[in-house]
């Protein structure tokens, strides 16, 4: 492992790539502290604390984890990456049911760079309405920007424009980073937003742990089962991004004149987690919106009606078994509509026909699409529940052993299946750019076991 990464540094367009990437991550934690004008940073981080408890809470904290944002610090990067994101999953589903979409992107590179094109377009018009409803929000009710700028045009508009461009400013960031750095760059973006916040988590276990005070929030026991929880579940993360089913391919043989070509045998791999952190991301941002209104009716009815009392208690703190459920099933509900979407077993069977091969013992055709369509439905089942688990991780933990859910938001959930995913896809690129290079890379060993060392170096034992 470490003459690893040695050799990263030791290779100088690998090296310049990684020095890049940090570089450009460095930029975006700055501009992560730039704050807006006008807005009175002391009272949003009092009003931040004091929602943190109920809908509005939750809202932010699911921000701050898929954007790489912060809207309560109110910076120029507040909005994060998130209309970046929204703007490519409405691209995405709008292709497989418009035809000039679909046409574009047969095209090849330059149908998906019109399509690009389209998607950034549409995030300048998102940043633009999630900035202005902020913005407003931020200057309404008990105003959170200072008494002389109050209703003021120039703060609204400097407050509009600073939100887009600082989400249109990290677009390009990533794009940066895609073509001139290694990974992809909208992702490292988000998944050094999650890891930020891991100090501040160490910091409140550190601040509460005592070995001798009974009544303290962090004892031995907690934190060695907080540490042995986070080693499982990044584990169990790892091992359901990884986990393939492969199905043995069987490539039919042509003969020519007298020489015989084809016949081998391959695997179609179809992955387990095929929505990777999409059915999570769906199911954690339509959850707001029923706490959110079973809260509004029941403050208006005044408490009195107690079904929707009963409702709001449930769906309030996220720890009722009621939201509980419903995320479960919603998890499930967005599993199988993301395969559905993504995955078209019909085109996958001709492309195997057209190319010559088939799965043994199936007609090519629709007998093979049939049989990958119920193979994927299995599967999805297998990884939605996985999914389900990981999800609710942090919220059982947090209930049953009174954590705060800054901590146990790293044991699971969206924060912890995006940095899994993406650490791992940079790793992979790294380990590529060695291999490409006859080092070895990460997980290779030497023959005598002793660690990594470069192919093709005559042995001397």
């Amino acid at each position: 492992m470490l003459q690893a990464f040695i050799n990263m540094w030791r290779i100088r367009e690998l090296r310049n790539k990684l020095l890049f990437t940090l570089s450009m991550l460095a930029i975006y934690r700055i501009g992560f502290f730039i704050p807006l004008p006008g807005v009175n940073q002391a009272a949003l981080q009092e009003w931040a604390e004091q929602a943190a408890e109920g809908a509005v809470g939750n809202l932010m904290l699911y921000v701050n984890i898929f954007t790489g944002g912060s809207l309560g610090q109110s910076t120029i990067f507040g909005l994060g990456i998130m209309p970046y994101i929204s703007a490519a999953i409405i691209f995405q589903l709008l292709t497989t049911v418009s035809e000039k979409l679909k046409a574009l992107q047969k095209e090849g590179p330059a149908g998906r760079q019109k399509i690009q094109e389209y998607t950034r377009y549409a995030t300048v018009g998102l940043c633009l309405v999630q900035s202005a409803f902020w913005v407003q929000f931020l200057q309404s009710g008990d105003p959170l920007v200072y008494p002389e700028y109050l209703n003021s045009a120039t703060v609204w508009l400097g407050g509009v424009l600073g939100l887009t461009a600082g989400t249109v400013f990290l677009m390009w960031l990533g794009e940066q980073i895609d073509k001139y750095g290694i990974g992809n760059g909208i992702s490292l973006i988000i998944t050094a937003g999650i890891i930020a916040m891991m100090p501040n988590a160490i910091g409140q276990i550190v601040a509460g742990f005592s070995l001798t005070d009974a009544t303290a929030s962090y004892g031995i026991d907690t934190v060695i089962f907080l540490l042995f929880s986070f080693v499982a579940v990044t584990a169990g993360a790892v091992i359901i991004t990884q986990g393939q089913r492969r199905i043995p391919i069987q490539q039919a043989k042509h003969t020519r004149g007298r020489r015989v070509y084809g016949g081998q045998r391959s695997y179609l791999p179809l992955r387990v987690n095929h929505g990777g952190v999409m059915p999570i991301i769906f199911a954690s941002s339509l959850m707001i919106f029923p706490s959110m209104l079973f809260h509004y009716i029941n403050n208006a009815t005044g408490g009195q009606w107690r079904f929707f009392d009963f409702l709001d208690r449930n769906f309030q703190d996220m720890y009722g078994y009621l939201y509980t459920l419903m995320y479960i099933g919603l998890i499930y509900f967005f599993a199988y509509f993301w395969t559905t979407v993504q995955f078209q077993p019909k085109e996958m069977a001709t492309q195997l026909r057209d190319h010559g091969s088939f799965i043994p013992g199936l007609r090519p055709g629709p007998r093979t699409a049939e049989y990958l369509e119920t193979v994927m439905e299995r599967i999805t089942y297998v990884g939605a529940g996985f999914l389900a688990v990981i999800a609710v991780i942090p919220t059982l933990v947090a209930a049953l052993f009174n954590v705060d859910f800054m901590v146990t938001q790293f044991l699971g959930g969206t924060g912890l299946l995006i940095t899994v995913s993406v650490m791992l896809d940079f790793v992979q690129r790294i380990e590529a750019q060695l291999l490409m290079r006859n080092y070895q890379g990460f997980l290779a060993t030497g023959g005598s076991g002793r660690g990594p060392r470069i192919r093709g170096a005559r042995s001397t034992a």
